[in-house]
């Protein structure tokens, strides 16, 4: 009895089957038209979370470019507007310490207080800073007075020449480290040719010593496009000699350690300046919080973009229901003949749920080949990276939808009685 059972049912999913490929083939325009809808569904879902994922994966590698395990001790801006110690204060008293000074620095790589500070270097920077070469021209956009350190703490690394020495640090040697776009645009295509060349900086000649590796743009600025020179020469010919530096990077020991050095840091830093965390005339900015807020907004806009391919999935899922409920119209007069001769209301309501069910696995099969061609290209200066579990996403939902959207249809046609459906013009 058991093998009959199933060999029976067996035979009605069969003829059902059968049923529902001759009606999708009766009516090729029609479905063609509502697999497209479904298709155009599920290639918006998957490029528009691929764009998601590549975006949230360039700022994850950008910033880890810049290291993860960097944080950068600035200087407090006050109310109005000017940085504690660069000026006199607006209002409120001033604090013993109001600058971010060398002494500062070198008490952060105190073993004792410090254990998980790796490295420091000072930073002192200047604006509308102009490189010229010969003929050529460049707006600098990102200008730091430093030390050999900075390379090792910002992940730089060389293209060609060397960095310059903590004597020359020390020293205010002339010398500069130029990134590649600056190179590109004073000296030529050629990096390489760039060292060893005398450049003007705002009239004050520099040799380079070296160029950065490229690192990439971020779309919201270019890491390449940054001259670095020894902090005192810096101080000798562009910010005059202050004895505070515009900020400090620090590196941790690890990623891992990144919340302990930055509490090491302003521990010592609090207790220099005679300050709290009520009033302290710094900032740390921790670069692996950045990272997690990136990556946070990032999560965000990609659920923003899936939520907008999804309407477009569901109007093609409200146009799978519509042409069912044609369907089943039109084939009134079919289904009471089936109905008489014996077919039960499972059978019928099987095959029009296979017939919804064959239109939206087609869509969702060529959506899916229509996401991963579509992924291929940049999209808004973004190269989208397809997540595997769109893919099986994408293929479950596009079943749903032929299930969730037959369902109506089918058991408007199961529920037709013979004579009603055989009158039927």
């Amino acid at each position: 009895m058991p093998t009959c059972s199933h060999g029976g049912a067996g035979m009605m999913i069969a003829e059902s089957v059968r049923f529902a490929l001759t009606g999708v083939m009766a009516n090729k325009m029609r479905s063609i038209l509502t697999t497209l809808g479904i298709l155009i569904g599920i290639a918006s879902v998957i490029i528009l979370l691929a764009v998601g994922a590549g975006t949230s994966n360039a700022i994850k590698a950008q910033i880890g470019k810049l290291g993860t395990n960097v944080l950068t001790v600035s200087r407090q801006t006050t109310a109005g507007g000017r940085a504690a110690g660069g000026g006199q204060a607006v209002t409120g008293p001033r604090s013993r310490g109001t600058n971010l000074t060398l002494q500062d620095m070198a008490a952060l790589t105190d073993p004792v207080m410090a254990p998980d500070v790796a490295a420091t270097a000072p930073v002192v920077t200047a604006q509308n800073v102009t490189g010229t070469y010969q003929d050529a021209t460049h707006a600098v956009a990102t200008f730091v007075g430093t030390t050999p350190s900075y390379f090792s703490i910002s992940n730089d690394t060389l293209a060609a020449g060397s960095y310059f020495s903590d004597g020359d640090a020390s020293s205010g040697t002339a010398v500069a480290v130029i990134g590649n776009t600056v190179a590109q645009d004073l000296v030529g295509s050629s990096v390489t040719s760039a060292v060893g060349q005398t450049i003007a900086l705002n009239g004050q000649n520099f040799v380079v010593s070296g160029v950065l590796a490229q690192k990439g743009s971020s779309g919201l600025n270019d890491p390449d496009d940054i001259v670095v020179i020894p902090y005192s020469a810096a101080q000798d010919k562009f910010t005059g000699y202050s004895p505070s530096l515009a900020s400090i990077t620090v590196q941790a020991k690890s990623a891992d350690v990144m919340n302990q050095a930055q509490n090491e840091v302003q521990m010592i830093l609090d207790a220099r300046h005679n300050v709290t965390s009520a009033n302290r005339d710094y900032q740390v900015r921790n670069q692996a919080q950045i990272l997690t807020t990136a990556t946070t907004t990032t999560a965000t806009l990609t659920i923003l973009l899936g939520a907008v391919a999804g309407i477009s999935l569901l109007v093609g899922g409200i146009g799978v229901m519509n042409i069912m409920l044609v369907t089943v119209t039109e084939r009134t007069r079919e289904i009471g003949i089936r109905k008489a001769i014996g077919a039960s209301r499972g059978s019928i309501v099987s095959q029009f749920l296979i017939e919804s069910l064959i239109i939206s696995l087609i869509g969702g099969v060529l959506g899916i080949a229509a996401g991963y061609i579509g992924s291929a290209f940049p999209l808004l200066g973004t190269q989208p990276e397809v997540q595997w579990w769109t893919v099986w996403l994408s293929f479950l939902v596009s079943a749903a939808i032929g299930l969730i959207f037959g369902i109506y249809p089918a058991n408007k046609a199961a529920k037709l009685r013979p004579i009603d459906a055989l009158r039927y013009e």
